[in-house]
């Protein structure tokens, strides 16, 4: 997948992100992003495991949350940080359309996985992505991106299961490019 920057991807759900740049530095490339969220949307609770993010409120209240911690809030100018491998959500938490700018380091697949990720939740027509899509996004990147909301049951059942029919009805061809996931041990010495 080659990106041309500024990348723009966006969901139906309400969710509009832009990719502005890549930049290249020594300890891992920086990806600068611009997120648009409509009064009450955000993704789910959801870990990154490799990269750290941080988002700057341009304009209206966001709200965020990490794992076992209270709802908390950021007003217009506010910079919020999520340190890699801890599980958060963030939300709209105001009337009119939020505008964040922030980053994610190291990029790794963070691209390819959010473009994906959002192409399956336009094809469903909804937040929950279509279901091989989902299954593969799940099983190939788990090292590095997490929903800590998909049940235990669903993660050693359903998403395994679905995954191999996937594989058998030809599903995955659309993937033979896909970048490869990055494995802690890159990162982790």
């Amino acid at each position: 997948m080659t990106i041309t920057y500024p990348y723009t991807i966006q969901n139906p759900v309400g969710e509009k992100l832009i990719f502005t740049d890549l930049k290249r530095e020594h300890d891992g490339d920086r990806l600068v992003i611009e997120n648009f969220l409509t009064p009450g949307k955000g993704p789910k609770m959801h870990t990154h495991w490799m990269q750290d993010k941080a988002l700057k409120v341009i304009k209206g209240k966001l709200g965020y949350q990490v794992k076992g911690g209270p709802k908390q809030y950021a007003d217009e100018g506010e910079i919020v940080f999520f340190k890699r491998g801890t599980s958060h959500r963030f939300w709209n938490a105001g009337n009119e359309e939020l505008h964040c700018q922030g980053w994610m380091k190291p990029a790794n697949t963070v691209t390819f996985f959010l473009t994906s990720l959002y192409d399956a939740q336009n094809k469903s027509g909804r937040s929950q992505p279509e279901q091989f899509v989902a299954a593969f996004l799940v099983k190939h990147y788990s090292e590095e991106y997490d929903i800590p909301s998909v049940p235990r049951f669903a993660r050693k059942m359903i998403i395994p299961l679905t995954y191999f029919i996937g594989k058998l009805l030809g599903k995955y061809e659309c993937f033979k490019d896909a970048p490869e996931a990055v494995r802690p041990k890159k990162y982790y010495h």
